[in-house]
Parts: structure tokens; C-alpha cells; sequence
């Protein structure tokens, strides 16, 4: 899998989490979309996020994905993309333009519309129970979108939490709702290989 981090970058919330799916068997890989930049504030973030690249963030995405499809440790030439936040707009997108294919999309604390007439990946979605970075109506037309297309979709909120509760370098962590979100996470992985 490919896990995607959040606007802070990938800190060690992402590599304990890519850590701890490894030791459930996973192959388990990180986009570093910063090149090792790591944000402290919002504003810090928004920089890093908008900054200009000389390689566009989908084609390292994309080649991301090809590094994991193609290792010899894989067992599947469909990697599922587990994406944070900013991660998880791109999850949708890989899985919206599907070259490589991912087998998978694990959305936290994100949504993103646009066309689904190419996905074939199934979706799970961890939300917030209170998010101000994602809307009800963001939330519904996505929703929407996936059902139009019918691809299998799993949403699980994790109320009293806020965006960013799986981070647990982020002050708004909550280890009960990140641990039964990763444990969720692994089993709709192991179910999808089983498919």
C-alpha cells in the first residue's frame, strides 16, 4: 500500500503508521511529497502544499505506485492508496484516474468529487465527527459520485474527533478513534485481497 500524508508532511505520524501495518504483513510504503519538509503551522502548510515542482505531485503518485506494484515482496500489481487529509483528495484522484490501478482507496478525514466513470477501486472513508476542512456537501457528492458508479464503499465517523485525530504527531490526535480507524483500515485491506 501507499499511504499519502497530510499538508504537514510526512512526519512520524505516517512512518508509525506505515510501521505498524508492516508488522500486519503489509507491504508498506510513503510518498514524501515535500521532499523531507515538514510543517509546524497552518501557514507553513499551505506554502509546502502550494509550492511549485518541478515533478508534478500526480506523476510522483503515479510512480509511487509503480515502485510498489512492481516490487518483488508484492502480491498484487494493484496497490491500495491509504491517503490523510490532503492525502486523501489524492487517493481519489489515482483511483479516479486509475494508470497504474490501485486496488484500493482508504480515505481519513478527506473527500473529493469529480468523475468516478473510470474507478474501479473500492473506498473506505474514515470522517471526523466534527471537521471543518470537510463538508457535508463534499462528503454527500462524493458519496454520490460512488454510488453512480457502484463501486463498494465503507464509511465509518469517529465522533468526538477532529481532522487530523490518526496523526499522532498533531495535537488532535485520538489513539482510541486511530487505532480502531487503522485496525478497521486492515481488515477492509485483507477482506479486498481475499476478493
Amino acid at each position: 500500500m501507499l499511504i499519502v500524508h497530510s499538508w504537514w508532511g510526512l512526519t512520524t505520524s505516517f512512518t508509525d503508521i506505515a510501521d505498524e501495518l508492516a508488522d500486519r504483513g503489509f507491504l508498506a510504503g510513503c510518498a514524501d511529497l515535500y521532499k523531507g519538509a515538514i510543517a509546524t503551522t497552518e501557514a507553513d502548510a499551505r506554502q509546502l502544499r502550494q509550492q511549485k515542482r518541478s515533478v508534478p505531485t500526480y506523476k510522483v503518485l503515479q510512480h509511487c505506485v509503480h515502485l510498489l506494484a512492481s516490487d518483488i515482496r508484492s502480491t498484487t500489481q494493484k496497490p491500495a492508496v491509504v491517503g490523510f487529509s490532503m492525502g486523501a483528495h489524492w487517493a481519489v484522484w489515482l483511483a479516479q484516474h486509475p494508470d497504474p490501478p490501485v486496488g484500493a482507496s482508504v480515505l481519513f478525514y478527506g473527500a473529493r468529487g469529480g468523475d468516478f466513470s473510470k474507478a474501479t477501486a473500492p473506498v473506505l472513508a474514515h470522517f471526523a465527527g466534527a471537521d471543518e476542512f470537510v463538508s457535508a456537501s463534499a462528503r454527500r457528492n462524493m458519496e454520490q459520485a460512488i454510488a453512480r458508479r457502484r463501486l463498494r464503499y465503507t464509511a465509518f465517523d469517529y465522533p468526538g474527533t477532529g481532522h487530523w485525530f490518526a496523526e499522532s504527531a498533531h495535537p488532535s490526535f485520538d489513539q482510541d478513534a486511530a487505532e480502531l480507524a487503522i485496525d478497521r483500515t486492515a481488515d477492509f485491506l485483507v477482506d479486498q485481497n481475499r476478493r
